[in-house]
């Protein structure tokens, strides 16, 4: 090893002084930028956490925005249940909360109340401008109830309020599970988003008889589908020779049997339907 040797004053001064750069420097670099979220969609959108939104909603936002959240043109704090003008989605309703909006009484939230907690909030208030009575929509209601009681034909697969067919999800509350968009993109590509639940199989037994459904249900041991007479079929694994798997929708596209005004009623129908 080298010898210690004696530093001078002036030398540990300059040693000192590049050490406290250095740890500034490191510092710096490790402190926490600001994150802005993507938006590729709120993970915190059950409605568990929408309930969980609103709670904090009444403890922190109702002094400004109302507990009805209508605004508060004094302090000016903006309606939140109608069509937001700073913000079109879950994240950019995140970017809001967490940045605040510069020259307005809208501050950011503290930084210390944790991301998945603002997702929660900002899936509250997305899901106040999805409510029904707070938008208007291109389409007729009227309108489209005659289309889909009518030529459309939608009550050979559907359900709403208790009466239709089983071929198909009851839409008797659709729009608490899907926005206009989403339901336009239904009707238009059925096939784009398909739950299992909605799958169609196709089973041949030892003998040779094929039969084919909607998927009921599907695990090692069984399969069960239901036909397009509504009747339910169970097949043990053991006794089939095969089973194939369409994971496509069995609802036909009404791109080319309806025009788009046609469209824009079927969905203000549908959409309307939760508040019946």
């Amino acid at each position: 090893m080298f010898p210690e040797t004696a530093r001078s004053p002036r030398r540990q001064m300059l040693v000192t002084s590049l050490a406290l750069l250095l740890l500034v420097a490191s510092t710096s670099l490790l402190s926490p930028m600001p994150v802005f979220a993507e938006d590729a969609g709120n993970l915190y959108n059950t409605p568990f956490d929408i309930r969980a939104g609103a709670s904090y909603f009444e403890r922190q936002c109702s002094r400004c925005h109302g507990f009805d959240a209508k605004g508060n043109d004094e302090v000016g704090a903006p309606n939140l249940t109608g069509r937001l003008r700073r913000a079109s989605s879950a994240a950019g309703i995140f970017n809001i909360l967490r940045e605040g909006i510069s020259g307005t009484a809208m501050m950011a939230v503290d930084p210390d109340v944790p991301d998945s907690q603002l997702w929660q909030l900002a899936a509250y208030i997305d899901s106040l401008s999805s409510d029904p009575a707070n938008l208007v929509l291109n389409g007729s209601a009227q309108a489209g109830e005659t289309l889909f009681k009518g030529e459309g034909d939608c009550l050979s697969c559907h359900i709403v309020d208790g009466n239709g067919g089983r071929l198909g999800p009851d839409l008797s509350r659709v729009s608490e599970r899907l926005k206009p968009d989403e339901i336009a993109l239904a009707l238009l590509e059925p096939s784009d988003q398909v739950a299992p639940r909605w799958w169609t199989l196709t089973v041949e037994d030892k003998a040779g008889n094929i039969y084919s459904g909607l998927r009921m249900n599907e695990d090692s041991f069984s399969v069960r589908i239901m036909d397009n007479d509504a009747r339910l079929w169970s097949f043990p694994r053991s006794q089939l020779n095969r089973v194939e798997r369409d994971e496509t929708s069995t609802m036909p596209s009404y791109a080319q049997k309806f025009n788009d005004a046609q469209i824009d009623d079927l969905v203000a129908y549908l959409y309307s339907l939760t508040t019946h």
